[in-house]
């Protein structure tokens, strides 16, 4: 399942910084320049789950393969991007086809960065990007109104639509995110052609100075004040410790770097979890001698559907899938021990998949 998450934010506010830390296979260059990242740039990240290690300890697989997410690192927005400000369509419309965003936020002081905004002013700074957002948002509403306003004339069945669509007009003339209105599903899809900004799972990464990675500061907690209300994850942490830690290839030295720092993990690895979390994202196994593997799902997908991940000709011919819970595993230690122990069980079409399964799936070729 190909996750999308992009980087957005003002310029300069560590958005390249963070995308070279979680990024396993790309670099954006991270200068003190406006737009230093032009074209998106977009990296793969292994996302971190113990559960993989300590399966791949019971079985001694060949290999281990985690699943990733993909990180697009989209330049820095500046006012007045909706309007086309600083290649504004452009970087919008590269927000447009990710599944999260992640809105990074300066929360540090540092008279050697550029800013453009004045003071450090982590509520301005999202407000700007959020005004910028939203104005794309009702023009493209607005356009879509135009349209069905005239086919509603002739086909009522559109009247419903129309009313969504006003609702979202009237919501975004006011200021706010089309993700705070709380449609119902059936009412999201008289905007799902639309694929609005503000619609989207967000995450705030409030980038903080290195004595406030633990604690947060005046900056961190402002912030965190202003999101209250949205349905949206924050975490604190700073970009520069993280980009240190992901460039160490050796662990023994990682480890000596974050005990410095008195850190039990990476923050990379809890914003990872976030956003598993804001996308309402679960992990099932598949655990042989050949691989231990981790495979990515969306919250309440049946068998079938999980089985599609691996292949579609596996979602196609579905028969029954084979199923231990990842605790039953570690407890008994094996496939067969749990078999004997009667752990095993035999599941049809209507299951619905749980977080950590552990899966073998029956199919018809």
């Amino acid at each position: 399942m190909a996750l999308q998450a992009g980087i957005v934010g003002l310029p300069n506010v560590g958005k390249s910084t963070l995308f070279n830390a979680v990024s396993n296979s790309a670099k954006a260059q991270a200068s003190n320049y406006r737009f230093c990242t032009i074209d998106p740039n977009v990296g793969l990240v292994d996302v971190p789950d113990p559960r993989l290690n300590k399966l791949a300890g019971l079985v001694h697989p060949d290999r281990i393969v985690p699943t990733q997410i993909e990180i697009v690192d989209i330049a820095g927005l500046v006012r007045g991007a909706s309007k086309g400000e600083g290649l504004g369509n452009k970087f919008l419309a590269n927000i447009r086809e990710v599944d999260a965003i992640i809105h990074v936020i300066r929360c540090f002081e540092d008279e050697n960065i550029l800013r453009d905004e004045g003071a450090i002013n982590p509520v301005s700074d999202k407000e700007i990007i959020d005004t910028e957002l939203q104005l794309k948002d009702l023009d493209a509403v607005e356009r879509k109104i135009s349209k069905t306003e005239k086919m509603a004339r002739v086909d009522p069945k559109l009247k419903s639509e129309l009313e969504v669509l006003t609702r979202c007009k009237e919501h975004l003339e006011k200021g706010k995110s089309i993700r705070e209105l709380d449609l119902s599903k059936d009412e999201k899809v008289a905007i799902a052609d639309l694929f609005l900004l503000t619609d989207k799972p967000i995450l705030y990464v409030a980038n903080v100075d290195e004595a406030s990675m633990h604690t947060g500061n005046k900056y961190s907690e402002a912030l965190k004040a202003a999101i209250k209300d949205e349905d949206a994850e924050m975490i604190v942490m700073n970009n520069t410790i993280e980009s240190q830690i992901a460039e160490m290839e050796n662990a023994d030295d990682k480890k000596l770097f974050m005990d410095e720092y008195k850190m039990t993990e990476p923050a990379l690895d809890r914003l990872i979890h976030s956003a598993y979390k804001l996308l309402k994202l679960y992990t099932y196994f598949t655990a042989g001698v050949q691989e231990v593997r981790a495979w990515t799902i969306q919250e309440g997908w049946k068998a079938p559907q999980a089985a599609g991940v691996i292949h579609t000709d596996f979602e196609k011919g579905f028969i029954k899938a084979e199923v231990i819970s990842y605790d039953d595993y570690v407890q008994y230690g094996s496939e067969a021990a749990c078999r004997d122990a009667g752990k095993l069980r035999i599941e049809g079409k209507e299951y619905v998949v749980k977080d950590g399964d552990v899966m073998h799936f029956r199919f018809n070729v």
